[in-house]
């Protein structure tokens, strides 16, 4: 069952890849981005948003970690709550 998770995984991101490649190739059109005050220079679309979806990528794989670890500590505590001392 693992095994059939990682495929799919692999397949799924594969696939993000590959629609991040082509919007990238179709759509040269510089734009630069603006937060508040702060502004970009003007970078391809495609550009920005292999950078954009890069990011998230990497803040999920950084943040899973203490995901899952906040996740085993809650379950071990609840496990505690049905063990009774008399």
């Amino acid at each position: 069952m693992r095994t059939l998770a990682n495929l799919l995984t692999i397949v799924i991101l594969a696939g993000w890849v590959v629609a991040i490649a082509i919007i990238s190739v179709q759509n040269a059109t510089p734009v630069s981005l603006r937060f508040v005050t702060f502004q970009s220079i003007q970078l391809p679309v495609g550009l920005v948003l292999a950078f954009s979806a890069a990011l998230g990528m990497l803040a999920m794989a950084l943040t899973q970690p203490i995901w899952i670890a906040g996740s085993r500590r809650n379950s071990l505590e609840s496990d505690n709550e049905f063990f009774v001392d008399e």
